[in-house]
C-alpha cells in the first residue's frame, strides 16, 4: 500500500551544532533529497554544547506555537556513535525525532506520548558515521516521516525510554528548593527551572533567590519596572522564572551560566 504523502511537510531543527560548520546545512541538503518541497525552520543550533537540559527546554518552548504534524528534529548529543537509541516520538499531534539521552523529557509530560526506537535501517543513510547521526540518521528520518511513512515502519515501541528531572526543582530544605539554570537568553537574562504556576506563592510571600553570589528578593512584572543596576525575578515568557537586570546581562554580572545552581527559599 503507498505511504500517504505530505505535500510541504513541515520540519524544524533543534541543535548545539552552531553555524560555523557544514553541518546544519548538510542536514537541510540529506531532507530536502527525501522531501524537497518541505519547508525547514531552525528553532535554534545555539544551545550550549552538550547541555541536554537546555536543548530541551528550548524545544519544548517552540512547539506549542507548531501546528499538527510539525516533526521536529532535535540533536544534543554527547552520546552519539554508542549504544543510545535514536527515537520517533507522536506527542500531542506533532513528531519528534531526537536521541534518547533525556531531551525530550519535557514533551513527554505535555500529552500522551507513543515512543519507537529507530531500527528500521532503510529510513537512514546508506552508510551512517558514527560521528555525525544528525546527518545520516536523523535527518533522513524526519524526512521520511514527514513524506507520510507510518512511525510503526521506523521500530517497536518502547517504554523504557530515558527521562530526565532538569525542569524541576529538588526541595532541600522545609522552605529551600535547589534548581538550575535551564538558559540564558540573547539578553543574559537567567532562565530558571522554578515553573512561575509552581511556585505562585513568590507573589504573596517574602523570599529570597540566590544565584551565584548574588541574592534578591524582588519579584517584578516586567523588565521596565527595575531601576538601573536592580537585580530582580520576572515570570518569563515561557512560564519559567528569570533573574534579570533592566537594560543588562545579568549572566555577565553575576558571571554564571547553564547550569549553575539556584537556590530559592520561601518565608
Amino acid at each position: 500500500m503507498p505511504r500517504a504523502t505530505v505535500r510541504e511537510p513541515l520540519i524544524t531543527l533543534t541543535t548545539d551544532f552552531g553555524l560555523d560548520d557544514h553541518f546544519v546545512g548538510t542536514m537541510k541538503g540529506v531532507i530536502l533529497s527525501i522531501a524537497p518541497r518541505a519547508r525547514i525552520v531552525d528553532i535554534t543550533h545555539a544551545v550550549k554544547p552538550f547541555e541536554i537540559a537546555e536543548g530541551g527546554f528550548l524545544l519544548a518552548a517552540a512547539v506549542l506555537y507548531f501546528p499538527p504534524k510539525t516533526v521536529h528534529v532535535a540533536v544534543v548529543d554527547p552520546g552519539v556513535g554508542t549504544s543510545r537509541r535514536p527515537l520517533v516520538v507522536e506527542s500531542g499531534g506533532q513528531y519528534f525525532v531526537a536521541p534518547d539521552n533525556g531531551l525530550l523529557s519535557m514533551i513527554y509530560e505535555r500529552a500522551k506520548c507513543t515512543v519507537r526506537a529507530v531500527t528500521a535501517s532503510r529510513y537512514m543513510l546508506e552508510r551512517v558515521s558514527a560521528t555525525f547521526h544528525g546527518r545520516d540518521v536523523f535527518a533522513p528520518v524526519a524526512a521520511h516521516l514527514a513524506m507520510g511513512t507510518p512511525t510503526a515502519r521506523f521500530g517497536k515501541r518502547i517504554d523504557d525510554y530515558l527521562r530526565r528531572d532538569f525542569h524541576r526543582p529538588v526541595h532541600t530544605g522545609k522552605r529551600i528548593w535547589t534548581g538550575a539554570i535551564l538558559h540564558i537568553d540573547h539578553f543574559g537574562n537567567i532562565v530558571t527551572n522554578f515553573h512561575a504556576g509552581e511556585f505562585a506563592q513568590l507573589a504573596e510571600r517574602p523570599f529570597a533567590m540566590n544565584v551565584g553570589f548574588e541574592c534578591t528578593t524582588r519579584l517584578a512584572a516586567t523588565y521596565a519596572d527595575l531601576a538601573p543596576g536592580e537585580l530582580a525575578l520576572v515570570a518569563g515568557s515561557t512560564g519559567y522564572y528569570e533573574i534579570v537586570y533592566n537594560q543588562a546581562s545579568a549572566a555577565e554580572k553575576l558571571g554564571v551560566g547553564v547550569g549553575a545552581p539556584v537556590e530559592l527559599t520561601v518565608s
